[in-house]
């Protein structure tokens, strides 16, 4: 399988200048925060995110530079998901992300919080300097999605009668939200036509959603250690994702365990066995595959280059994680 970094290779160099500019604009005026920020940005991860912001502005830019404008949107891109995901590890109580333990496990909930709120403040006031209304909407929206989607999947847990229409709503707004109107930011600021903008969305909006449903496919098939976190941990914690959803049409003892939020002892086990024995990691694989098809149809407005053929690549490649 193609590690997903080698896909980044026309923004190899901007992503090496992101990482360092990350650490920079939070500034060393308070220790703790920047403690914690240096060991949130130093921490890597894949940075899917502001690769592909960096992927489509060098796409829609193809006779000039990017502008420092465009630089500036994936370090806010990648702040905005690094405050989100510091919020979410204090609620959801993990104490490892990815094998490296999380804010809230080295400095305490209190400064956790306080280090995703600022995160998120500074991500504004950044926002706010670029200059461009529209651009500014789109990425406040997105903060407020960032929340509806923890408050609906907070609501939603152990709620077997949930529909894939809700689970699609609250992946949209979880992870989609981010990408889709970021890679719409992007188009915005090389001031691509109307109809090209709406389709860098729609690619972001349908990349985003298969992402998740991957990520929750993941969360049954991969590894602890692959994972960083317990396989089936969505579940126990009652996040019910598409394999899960899928499964319920067929194998109704199912829905017993998760009514009594696995009360029992072996009930997880049996949940799990019981999604095993079911086509919903399938049907889940299968949706996951509808929509990075669909992300990548959009693609065709875009003139051919080497950005425009790593973001189809970045698309597949989401597909490949569950091989």
């Amino acid at each position: 399988m193609t590690p997903a970094t080698s896909l980044f290779t026309p923004v190899e160099a901007d992503l090496r200048l992101l990482a360092d500019n990350l650490k920079q604009l939070v500034g060393n005026r308070h220790p703790i925060l920047f403690a914690a920020a240096e060991h949130l940005f130093g921490a890597g991860g894949k940075r899917i995110r502001p690769a592909i912001v960096l992927l489509i502005s060098r796409a829609t830019m193809l006779e000039q530079d990017i502008t420092p404008r465009h630089r500036r949107l994936a370090e806010i891109t990648e702040m905005i998901h690094t405050a989100s995901l510091v919020h979410d590890d204090v609620v959801d109580e993990s104490d490892v992300r990815r094998g490296v333990p999380t804010v809230h496990s080295l400095f305490g909930n209190r400064i956790a919080i306080l280090a995703g709120d600022f995160l998120f403040a500074q991500s504004s006031w950044y926002l706010a300097n670029l200059d461009n209304l529209e651009v500014v909407k789109l990425l406040s929206e997105v903060i407020m999605d960032l929340a509806t989607g923890e408050i609906q999947q907070g609501l939603n847990r152990f709620d077997a009668s949930i529909s894939i229409e809700t689970y699609l709503q609250k992946s949209y707004y979880k992870t989609a939200s981010l990408i889709a109107n970021s890679s719409k930011a992007a188009g915005l600021l090389s001031e691509v036509s109307r109809e090209t903008v709406e389709h860098l969305y729609s690619y972001g909006r349908h990349f985003g959603i298969a992402f998740q449903i991957v990520d929750d496919i993941l969360d049954f098939t991969s590894t602890t250690d692959a994972l960083g976190k317990p396989v089936g941990s969505d579940l126990k914690s009652g996040n019910l994702t598409a394999p899960v959803l899928f499964a319920l049409a067929q194998k109704p003892a199912l829905e017993v365990l998760i009514d009594r939020e696995f009360a029992q002892e072996g009930d997880l086990e049996q949940a799990l066995e019981l999604i095993q024995d079911s086509q919903g990691i399938q049907q889940a694989r299968e949706l996951a595959a509808d929509h990075a098809k669909l992300a990548i149809e959009h693609l065709a407005v875009l003139p051919p280059s080497e950005s425009h053929q790593a973001l189809i690549k970045i698309a597949e490649y989401t597909l490949s994680r569950l091989y």
